[in-house]
């Protein structure tokens, strides 16, 4: 009879990433929630000490060499940097792969990165959560409500779609060929987002904003306007200037960028236009469309 899940779960590599999700599952196992007798053993990393660290933290042991990794668990996470994992996967000893799963964290990698997997009996899988990691010591509090993105090999994927849904988490499985589109898409909602605000910020100290100030009087505004888009959409929470037509305004804020300000501005507003032609399709918005389409 085949066993409902995998029972032992092993990382190489301790960053930010496999800290947290080692706490996390950990966390979640001693609470009886998703467990299935699912244990998260331990950890190797190339710094020792990193890993000596993580096996405290979650209460788990530190292995002296990947291999022992392999050898000691039926899930295998590679929580290493994306360059490192092909690296990993290169050195690890192929005799040792037959009936386990093989997974890494990459949201841009695809699970194809264990070439040749087949021809040892292993089974491949990418597993993304949906998730910037601030730090080893916290970010797992926040993975409770953590949306998973799973690809790989079928036998992979419905085992750790299964641990991962029972334990609360919703999972959405991708296809190998979009996973850089994924990962754009998230890094555009994470990381790009704080080049816009880092933009806005820079105009308020220009205006006698202190840097302090800047966070904590917009702390509402940047909030509130997120929360509406993640509450009702993107069309439904559109405001300002773009939304209501207004050129006068828009020439206002032009008039007063640097080329690099403008053309971010004209560059985000193009976009704005296009909600705003979905939000009020009866409106003309010819004059301003040639406004921000202008050099």
């Amino acid at each position: 009879m085949e066993k409902s899940i995998f029972s032992r779960v092993g990382f190489i590599g301790a960053g930010k990433a496999g800290c947290s999700l080692g706490k996390y599952f950990s966390k979640k196992s001693s609470q009886g929630i998703g467990n299935d007798n699912v244990t998260v053993t331990g950890y190797y990393s190339l710094i020792e000490e990193e890993a000596r660290w993580a096996a405290a933290f979650t209460e788990t042991e530190m292995y002296n060499t990947p291999n022992e990794v392999v050898y000691a668990n039926d899930s295998i996470i590679i929580s290493t940097p994306d360059g490192a994992v092909n690296d990993v996967w290169n050195s690890l000893d192929k005799e040792l792969i037959k009936d386990r799963i093989i997974c890494h964290l990459s949201g841009s990698l695809s699970s194809d990165v264990f070439s040749g997997i087949e021809n040892y009996g292993g089974y491949p899988i990418s597993i993304h959560p949906l998730f910037a990691f601030s730090d080893k010591e916290s970010a797992y509090r926040e993975l409770n409500n953590v949306c998973f993105t799973l690809e790989g090999h079928t036998y992979a994927v419905s085992k750790w779609k299964k641990w991962l849904e029972a334990m609360g988490n919703e999972t959405v499985e991708i296809s190998k060929e979009l996973k850089p589109k994924y990962h754009a898409a998230a890094s555009v909602l994470s990381n790009h987002v704080i080049a816009v605000l880092d933009t806005g910020y820079k105009l308020l100290t220009e205006c006698g904003f202190t840097d302090e100030q800047t966070r904590r009087f917009t702390a509402t505004l940047v909030r509130d306007n997120v929360e509406h888009v993640t509450s009702y959409g993107t069309v439904n929470a559109l405001t300002g200037p773009i939304e209501r037509n207004d050129t006068g305004t828009v020439l206002k804020h032009l008039d007063v960028l640097d080329d690099e300000e403008r053309q971010l501005y004209k560059m985000c507003g193009r976009r704005l236009l296009e909600i705003a032609n979905k939000k009020n399709p009866d409106r003309d918005y010819n004059e301003l469309s040639d406004i921000l389409k202008g050099g």
